[in-house]
């Protein structure tokens, strides 16, 4: 069986995919991901094997570019009017700042490391299974279920203080 013409797999799982970007980096950042995202697959797509399961395939490419994009975030400048003290060593970690418009919930989902944040919001912005969610991981369906886990309990320990 052969692949599908680009433009119908777009149709089939690009909704999907920015669906889980908005919820990865959040709506300001989705369409730039998403587009980095499907010109990436568009350059592998021809090379392809058949047999592909081009759901989790995307998906890994979309996970990859998102954490691409938490990545670049953490290492922006971020223009002031005044320079303060020098900061601890441990001061500036994580993804910047939320966007105020989003809802809590997303923005704290977004400060999880990269494999509970995937793994949370592929389950719930997209609704993979546990196995899908270990494949687009590149892990086993039981340390899928368990980054899930992992990350839903930092979500609840934030959410209770």
């Amino acid at each position: 069986m052969a692949l599908p013409p680009f433009q119908r797999f777009v149709d089939r799982h690009g909704v999907a995919v920015r669906r889980f970007l908005a919820a990865s980096v959040g709506p300001t950042d989705a369409d730039d991901v998403l587009q980095e995202t499907m010109i990436a697959a568009l350059r592998a797509y021809p090379t392809l094997p058949a047999s592909t399961d081009l759901r989790a395939w995307v998906f890994t490419i979309a996970n990859r570019k998102a954490i691409d994009l938490h990545r670049a975030r953490a290492r922006r400048a971020v223009p002031v009017a005044t320079v303060p003290e020098p900061l601890p060593a441990f001061a500036g970690a994580g993804t910047g700042p939320p966007v105020p418009e989003e809802p809590e919930l997303w923005s704290a989902v977004r400060r999880l490391p990269p494999k509970m944040r995937a793994a949370v919001t592929l389950r719930f912005a997209v609704e993979l299974s546990h196995a899908e969610i270990g494949t687009v991981l590149g892990c086993s369906e039981e340390a899928a279920r368990r980054s899930l886990h992992e990350g839903l309990k930092r979500l609840r320990e934030g959410w209770d203080r």
